[in-house]
């Protein structure tokens, strides 16, 4: 990102450290030399006032004073000469000392050169000057003058070597500078990335959470604020999704409560009227065949069995019938609850299909199920299973020719999720399409009959997809039908 809070954070910090190494290489640049020639000044000042001291207080035999004196002029590189008023050394530091005598004789005589010095202080009996020595034309700090006990002294240091540590010192700084640079670079680069990467988890977190992805959780083990706001995120997300599928729910029941007492009346009434329509044809195959065998019209074994079988048979799809009435009947009172909640449509399906797979293999049905990644919907998932199971026995029982069912899960860019099931065989008249929603309504009675069917499950599926104000429906194809129906999705 162009105004990424890392890249302001390493641009931050990297632009201090390099100002400030830059201001402290200019600082060593411009003032170094200065600051090591006034040093020097004092130095050599300080070891006036030894000197000057030891002389008039006539400690020039004294070994200490002597050992004090030598240390000095080592230390900071000090050459010494004094000669006594016949023009005799009378002290100095360095063997060589023709040079300094010829050039305190020139300053006694006042026969130099004045460019040669140029004066810096002028003390009661002294004089702090640079000087040049004309035949080196190496630079000096020297101190010329008579000492309080009258003899002509000379001392100095150089000042090159001054000026060359200070050269030395910048180029030195200035390497290390750049190598400093780079390395805190590197490490303040690795140190942003690492603050920055749980702040930009957050920033990922809360961008999934406004599109109610819930499953987005804080993970980085954060010891600090940004762990302690990570772990209220985790809270705020679980929190949000306990209240967004309570809220859900109350709104589904809110819209199933404006139109519930509106049609009460007329559902018992439908209700009662096919109840004792389906119910006529079952009771009276009972009846007839009780009769046949208590009457005793076949008394072989076989009729008296097959006569058995028929009403047993007869019972168990009344009992079927009444069980998915019951269940149809609490759907459309609005009696049965329906909770909303999160789930994962595919494996939910896949349960479904496991559950069926035995019979899918008698019937040497082949199955086409390609999802695999988890699909998350908002429903009932106890009664979308209903649903689901309605459409793959439906799918079973009407499966012919190819006999292939094909069950896909498709997102739309709604957000919106579609689950349908396909079986080849044959289409549905066009003009009985919408009719299959109806109860007890039959396309192929005689078909229907011979698998156990009543005509309520698909009844069952409408009233499950009404109660959660959803679609669904039916699509013929040239060698199938498909049944389909959408619930609301999880943003990913």
């Amino acid at each position: 990102m162009r105004h990424s809070i890392r890249h302001q954070m390493a641009g931050l910090f990297i632009g201090i450290i390099t100002g400030t190494l830059l201001l402290c290489w200019l600082v060593n640049y411009f003032f170094l030399e200065g600051y090591y020639v006034e040093n020097k000044k004092k130095t050599i000042i300080s070891a006036y006032e030894v000197l000057n001291r030891g002389v008039k207080e006539e400690l020039l035999n004294d070994n200490s004073f002597t050992t004090k004196l030598g240390l000095i002029c080592a230390t900071d590189n000090i050459s010494i000469f004094v000669m006594d008023n016949s023009g005799d050394p009378k002290l100095y530091t360095n063997r060589d000392y023709k040079a300094l005598q010829w050039k305190l004789y020139n300053f006694i005589f006042e026969i130099e050169i004045k460019e040669e010095a140029k004066v810096l202080f002028r003390g009661e009996n002294y004089v702090l000057r640079e000087s040049r020595d004309h035949l080196t034309q190496a630079e000096y700090i020297e101190i010329i003058g008579t000492l309080d006990s009258g003899d002509p002294f000379i001392m100095r240091t150089a000042v090159e070597s001054i000026r060359d540590s200070a050269d030395i010192s910048s180029r030195f700084y200035a390497y290390i500078g750049i190598a400093g640079i780079v390395l805190s670079s590197l490490i303040i680069w690795w140190l942003s990335r690492r603050i920055s990467q749980p702040m930009l988890e957050l920033a990922e977190l809360s961008k999934r959470m406004t599109e109610l992805d819930f499953n987005a959780k804080f993970v980085s083990q954060q010891d600090n604020e940004i762990g302690f706001l990570g772990q209220h995120m985790n809270q705020l997300s679980e929190t949000l999704e306990k209240t967004i599928s309570e809220l859900k729910t109350a709104n589904n029941e809110l819209q199933k409560d404006i139109e519930h007492k509106i049609q009460i009346d007329e559902m018992r009434k439908e209700f009662l009227s096919n109840v004792s329509h389906e119910l006529k044809t079952p009771i009276a195959l009972i009846q007839g065949y009780a009769e046949g065998l208590k009457e005793c019209i076949n008394d072989d074994p076989e009729s008296r069995d097959f006569y058995c079988e028929v009403i047993m048979d007869e019972a168990a799809k009344m009992n079927s019938m009444v069980k998915n009435l019951l269940s149809l009947n609490q759907l459309e009172f609005g009696n049965d609850v329906v909770t909303m909640e999160r789930f994962d449509i595919v494996s939910l399906i896949r349960n479904v299909l496991n559950s069926s797979g035995i019979l899918m293999e008698q019937k040497e049905i082949r199955l086409i199920f390609k999802e695999e990644e988890p699909v998350y919907v908002w429903a009932d998932e106890f009664k979308i299973e209903q649903v689901v199971t309605n459409y793959i026995s439906n799918a079973i029982n009407h499966c012919e020719y190819d006999k292939i069912i094909e069950v896909r899960v498709c997102k739309s860019e709604e957000e919106s999720v579609r689950v349908s099931v396909f079986n080849t065989g044959n289409p549905i008249p066009k003009e009985e399409l919408d009719k299959v929603w109806i109860k007890f309504y039959k396309v192929d009675k005689a078909r229907t009959r011979e698998y156990g069917g009543n005509g309520i499950g698909l009844s069952i599926v409408k009233a499950i997809m009404d109660s959660m104000n959803k679609e669904c429906g039916v699509r013929n194809y040239e060698n199938g039908v498909e049944f389909w129906f959408d619930l609301d999705g999880q943003s990913s």
